[in-house]
């Protein structure tokens, strides 16, 4: 995983290494399954937060972040994405997920 390419709007990328270690793993339970994940970014200058909601496919790739561990995941095949977000994959909070049927 490359990093650069992975520092997706609200995931664990948002904040560097050296604030929070990062661990990834992989959990094949959730790779391909599509699900919704919704969230929230800062709006540069305020005290407010924008609510978004995205739908995709989990890749199955996660990472721990923090102390207490967070858990993110993957998603990627973006069928719901805020107006004006134009990466190709987010990073979505586990607590955030919902699995679709299909």
């Amino acid at each position: 995983m490359e990093t650069s390419e992975r520092e997706l709007h609200a995931g664990p990328a948002a904040m560097t290494p050296r604030e929070h270690p990062t661990r990834p793993g992989f959990n094949p339970d959730y790779a391909g399954r599509k699900a919704e994940c919704d969230g929230g970014r800062a709006i540069a200058g305020t005290r407010w937060a924008t609510r978004e909601e995205f739908c995709g496919r989990l890749t199955g790739e996660y990472i721990d972040h923090g102390d207490p561990p967070w858990r993110w995941y993957l998603m990627v095949e973006l069928s719901k994405r805020p107006d004006g977000y134009e990466a190709d994959a987010v990073w979505c909070e586990e607590a955030s997920l919902f699995f679709v049927a299909e």
